[in-house]
This record gives C-alpha cells, sequence and structure tokens, in this order.
C-alpha cells in the first residue's frame, strides 16, 4: 500500500479546513514507520528542526554524533568556537566517522582507511590514495571531497538545522518570535542567557509519536485533569491561546507564579513590564521545540523523534544573569527545575495513550473544541501542509515511474 493510499490527499486537506470543519491527522500519520521516513524528508528536512543544545558541546574539539530519524549526524564546536553540524559519514566509502561524544584533537579520522578531517569539515589527509606510500592521486581534489555540511544555526542556546538547505534565512524564522519576547526582555537578551551547572536539565523518554507532544503543550484545555497542582495556582481561566504566526501557537498564562525558597527567589528580567510579572508564555515552535518564557527564567524542551512510535524530550532552562546560576541560587533553580519536572511528567500518560489510541480503527483524526483547540488545530494545519505538498510530490513521482 503506498502512502497516498494509506494518507489519502482528501484526508490531508480536511485537516486544513476550518476548525469547526476540520479533522485531526490521521493514525498512519502516527504510527506509520514508512511515514515517519517521509516526515523525516519532506518536513522536517525543508524547515529549521532543533537538533540539540550548544551546551552539549563544553569545550573547543568537542564533538557529539547524533542519530536525526536515521541520519547519521555530526555536532562539533571548532577551534574557532563555532558550532557545526555535518553528516557523519566519510566522503570515501561513507562509514560513519563518529560514534561516541567527546573532544577530538586535531582532526575527525575514519578508521577504516585512515581519512583525515579538520574541525571546519575539510579533507586533509588520503594516506596511500594514489599507492602505497603515495598519499595524492592526480585529478582528486580534497577540496571536493570534505564533510558535507548542514546549514545551522543558534538561538536561546538550540542548535537548530536544516538538512535541505532550502528553509531560508534562519533570522527570518526566529525574528516573528524574537521580535515578540523582546517585549518582555529586551533586546539582545536571547545572546545572553545563562546555563545552571546544576538543576538545569531534563530528559525523558515517551512512547508516542513526536507530534503528540507538541499538540498537547500547544493547548491549556487539559490542565484541569493532567495537571491539577499547576491547575490551583495557575488556572484554565487565566490561560489564553497564542498564535504567533502559521508555525508557533501555543498558550499563555496570565498567574504565573515565580518560586521563593525560605524568603529568597531568582533575579528578574531587568527590562520586563511591570503590568505584566505574573504573564508566562508556552510556544511550540514546529517542528519540534517547546518554548517557556517567564519574568525569571525561560526554557526549551527539544522533542528528538526516535521512531514513529517513540520520542526523546531533553530540557534545557536559562536564566538571567550570573546571579541566577550561582550557588548561592541552588536551592531557587532546584525548586524551578522540580516543579517542570512534575508538569512534563504528568503529560507522559495522556500523550502515550493516545499514541496507543492511534492504532483504534474508530478513531479518524478526531475533531477540535472551536475555542480551546484553536493553537493545536494551527500545529494540524502547519503539519497537514507540508503532508500535501510532499504526497503529491511522491504521487507524481510514483506514477512516472
Amino acid at each position: 500500500m503506498t502512502l497516498l493510499e494509506k494518507v489519502p490527499l482528501a484526508a490531508i486537506r480536511k485537516v486544513q479546513n476550518e476548525i469547526t470543519e476540520a479533522s485531526g491527522l490521521p493514525n498512519p500519520a502516527y504510527n506509520d514507520p514508512e511515514f515517519f521516513n517521509f516526515e523525516r524528508d519532506h518536513l522536517f528536512a525543508k524547515t529549521w528542526a532543533a537538533l540539540d543544545y550548544e551546551s552539549a558541546l563544553p569545550e573547543l574539539g568537542y564533538a557529539k554524533p547524533l542519530d536525526f530519524m536515521g541520519l547519521p549526524i555530526l555536532m562539533l564546536r571548532d577551534k574557532e568556537n563555532q558550532i557545526r553540524v555535518f553528516h557523519n559519514v566519510c566522503s570515501h566509502r561513507g562509514m560513519v566517522l563518529v560514534t561516541e561524544e567527546g573532544p577530538v584533537k586535531n582532526l575527525v579520522r575514519c578508521p577504516y582507511h585512515s581519512w583525515s578531517y579538520d574541525l571546519s569539515g575539510e579533507l586533509k589527509s588520503t594516506p596511500h590514495i594514489g599507492g602505497v606510500g603515495v598519499n595524492t592521486a592526480e585529478g582528486f581534489n580534497c577540496e571536493a571531497n570534505g564533510l558535507k555540511e548542514i546549514s545551522s544555526d543558534i538561538w536561546m542556546g538550540i542548535v537548530f538545522f536544516n538538512l535541505s538547505g532550502e528553509a531560508g534565512s534562519f533570522a527570518d524564522f526566529i525574528a516573528p518570535l524574537e521580535r515578540r519576547w523582546e517585549e518582555f526582555v529586551g533586546p539582545g537578551v536571547f545572546d545572553k542567557l545563562q546555563v545552571a551547572p546544576t538543576h538545569g536539565t531534563l530528559e525523558l523518554n515517551v512512547k508516542s509519536n513526536w507530534k503528540l507532544a507538541i499538540e498537547n503543550y500547544c493547548e491549556a484545555y487539559h490542565l484541569p485533569w493532567v495537571h491539577p497542582g499547576l491547575n490551583t495556582y495557575s488556572p484554565l481561566d487565566q490561560h489564553v491561546n497564542l498564535h504567533v504566526n502559521d508555525y508557533m501557537s501555543g498558550q499563555g498564562s496570565l498567574n504565573y507564579q515565580w518560586m521563593e525558597v525560605e524568603g529568597d527567589s531568582l533575579p528578574k528580567f531587568p527590562s520586563w513590564p511591570e503590568d505584566k510579572q505574573t504573564v508566562g508564555e508556552y510556544i511550540s515552535l514546529y517542528p519540534n521545540v517547546m518554548l517557556g518564557l517567564q519574568v525569571d527564567h525561560t526554557f526549551a524542551l527539544i522533542v528528538q523523534p526516535q521512531a514513529c512510535n517513540a520520542s526523546r524530550e531533553k530540557l534545557q532552562l536559562f536564566y538571567v544573569d550570573e546571579e541566577s546560576v550561582s550557588e548561592s541560587k541552588e536551592e531557587c533553580r532546584e525548586a524551578v527545575l522540580n516543579a517542570w519536572e512534575v508538569v512534563f511528567k504528568e503529560d507522559i500518560f495522556a500523550i502515550e495513550r493516545m499514541q496507543l489510541g492511534r492504532s483504534s480503527p474508530a478513531f479518524t483524526g478526531g475533531v477540535f473544541s472551536p475555542v480551546l483547540d484553536v493553537p493545536s488545530h494551527v500545529f494540524h494545519k502547519w503539519v497537514a501542509s507540508y503532508y500535501e505538498k510532499g504526497l503529491s510530490e511522491k504521487g507524481l513521482s510514483e506514477s512516472a515511474s
């Protein structure tokens, strides 16, 4: 059965209807391995997606291999402190180069034939390429055979990458959110956020498709039943829908409560408006980042797709200044991390049960609340727009062959 037979274009177009007439994405979008690979090539590859955090590369020359939806990727920090992203394969015979993260002294060396690359990806050594003891060959150009670099950029400590190179400027991509949030924190702040040495990270493995984590984060509708503790001080009626643009939506709280531990609290953003001290914004940046902004900290949660029914969530907390990440504020940071850990762990049962529900033929995408599901519908429409284009192209190529 072809993908178009599994997911007809008519079903994808119905997702893009007005919310009162729309259905959600059909089951194969969540539980079909072939569709998972389709998403990698026709959705993730076409836009700016989050790969990992800048903090995963703690020193110059540090390299970290990653599996992104079955693709071997290499992220490294070069000698000029620039983070680069490459396809993690040797240009000679396609061997995966790096299998364990850690510092690289000078060159990334292929263990097969010892071809070696510097940290900018340039091919520097080709032993015996022209015969035993002959390290050059007529007509072979090292400059044309370096590692294949992938377009990448960094914002708020997140390493973004674009596999196809067709997504346009990252600055243009992030500008709508940056402008929106600079009204809270002031210009240039996202380049100055601090990562704490303790109580700053969390990693969760979830038995669900990556999309369920994102669409769940978009809305507050589930708050009273899934997050009863949070609902006591930031109840559903204190939440609002947020629609930044076609690839960013979420929810806002009008009653964010900053942490106090024995009378102590974290420093606040100096430029934060006085009349918005209790405002928090929680925005899904498609395809795979969940972001939060509050008066005393911000965070990102990258959803790394592992399989059609498995995801990894990686949380990183970011703070206002050096004082926030000092030893004297450790208990406050611990309280912040613990609070978010409770919230994100509470979501797991819901998205895992929705994943199980995608095996039921009785479910054909579901419907939306015309009021409380608006941000989730925005996400479904965005995904469906990539599906429609990719499935149309795939259908044409299959019919041509």
